[in-house]
């Protein structure tokens, strides 16, 4: 039997393959843009039928109707990342949190750590020989299909192609197909302040560097203060709009990255219909899983690889939070620390945590001299490297605790540093 024979004899409703799924399973769910709206819809349909069942993913962009109250006794969330779908959840003890490396989910799955029963995911129409690219989102999915007893593939005529990561429809279970948009975040709007800290990270890069940058508006205001730059290269975990933007304009050419010339690559991608329409079947696309993006030794190989990061807060031993506002889980380490670390061994490589000076109207200074109570440390003071504000970039490594002191504070808004110096 041929493959599209095959193809078409897994073909189902969306309703007929949920109901394949035990009550008590664990569902592993494609993130982002990646979620498959069409059987996460089903799956909220048939949530009274689930007893015990425990749905597992990073970011979820839709609803996350499962993680409404009263539904935990259903279906409990386990949360990799927290995002707006789940953080009351969480907060609320109605969901959990798992913390990790994004670069270590997949052996997660691998070592059965969290097993997987079921795995939901997105992918694009099958090429020519049967094959499905993972699209926007190759990350931690391809090991859950791996370790999956049961496999579900929304096939969705607009997921694109992307190159780097595929499925052959013979490690699929059920079908259901569908057309629909993909899940978006806009393009969001830069601030002065942004602006103004994304031209003081772009004098640390220089031509040819290779970026990883992560998601927001500071990395945006970044990439658009590089445009003096020359044959910049892209190895990261996310990829959004802007550096589309540079690569279209010659500034991104990934012609000096050692590790795989010519290529962008990342393990997920996020952002508009523009990003996912300049993806499809782009042979500089390399989309990979995490546990190679992000892996310590592989992105360390990379020459001139500058990690840039966002926080909540640091304080003046350079410590950085970039998780929780205080004791409340906002979001997950993600690949922050994988990076910074790959940096620090990377031949030039530079990493990089930005942040505005202060929050709330000027009335809170983001450079403090201890953490909020509960507040987890991402990154350790012996990571860092440089820390940037809006006001100017401190150079941590290598510096003693009285000269970190002073050059954090130096970048803390200026209604702030007296208060800062007497908290020493």
């Amino acid at each position: 039997m041929n493959w599209q024979d095959k193809y078409i004899k897994k073909i189902v409703s969306a309703e007929f393959a949920i109901q394949q799924i035990k009550p008590n399973a664990t569902i592993v769910l494609m993130h982002a843009a990646g979620e498959p709206q069409t059987l996460v819809e089903e799956l909220n349909n048939q949530i009274t039928r689930f007893n015990g069942a425990e749905i597992v993913h990073m970011i979820a962009l839709g609803k996350g109707k499962y993680c409404e109250a009263g539904f935990e006794k259903h279906i409990r969330h386990n949360s990799l990342f927290a995002g707006p779908a789940s953080r009351k959840a969480i907060a609320e003890k109605r969901a959990d949190f798992t913390p990790t490396f994004f670069s270590e989910i997949p052996n997660l799955f691998r070592d059965k750590l969290i097993p997987v029963d079921v795995s939901l995911i997105q992918v694009s129409p099958p090429n020519e020989k049967g094959y499905c690219s993972y699209g926007v989102s190759a990350d931690y999915a391809v090991a859950s299909v791996e370790m999956a007893d049961l496999v579900i593939a929304e096939v969705n005529e607009q997921m694109p192609y992307t190159f780097g990561s595929l499925i052959h429809i013979s490690e699929i279970d059920f079908i259901i197909e569908s057309n629909r948009d993909l899940l978006e975040i806009p393009i969001p709007k830069i601030t002065q302040i942004e602006e103004q800290i994304g031209q003081n990270i772009a004098s640390l890069v220089q031509d040819r560097d290779n970026l990883q940058l992560g998601i927001g508006a500071i990395p945006d205001a970044v990439l658009l203060a590089l445009k003096d730059k020359k044959d910049l290269g892209i190895h990261t975990e996310m990829m959004s709009d802007t550096a589309v933007q540079l690569y279209k304009e010659g500034i991104i050419t990934n012609k000096y990255n050692n590790l795989h010339p010519g290529k962008v690559t990342a393990c997920f991608l996020l952002g508009t219909k523009e990003l996912y329409k300049f993806v499809h079947n782009n042979p500089i696309m390399n989309i990979q899983p995490v546990d190679y993006t992000n892996h310590i030794l592989v992105a360390g190989k990379i020459n001139n690889l500058i990690s840039i990061n966002s926080a909540i807060e640091v304080d003046l031993y350079g410590q950085v939070s970039a998780t929780m506002i205080g004791s409340m889980q906002y979001s997950g380490v993600g690949g922050q620390v994988d990076f910074v670390r790959a940096a620090r061994i990377s031949p030039g490589g530079k990493s990089i945590i930005a942040l505005p000076s202060t929050a709330k109207n000027n009335t809170i200074s983001k450079i403090v001299t201890k953490l909020a109570d509960g507040a987890e440390v991402t990154t350790t003071r012996n990571d860092v490297d440089y820390i940037v504000t809006e006001y100017g970039i401190a150079a941590l490594r290598g510096k003693t605790i009285i000269e970190r002191q002073e050059a954090l504070i130096n970048i803390a808004h200026p209604d702030f540093r007296d208060k800062l110096r007497i908290g020493i």
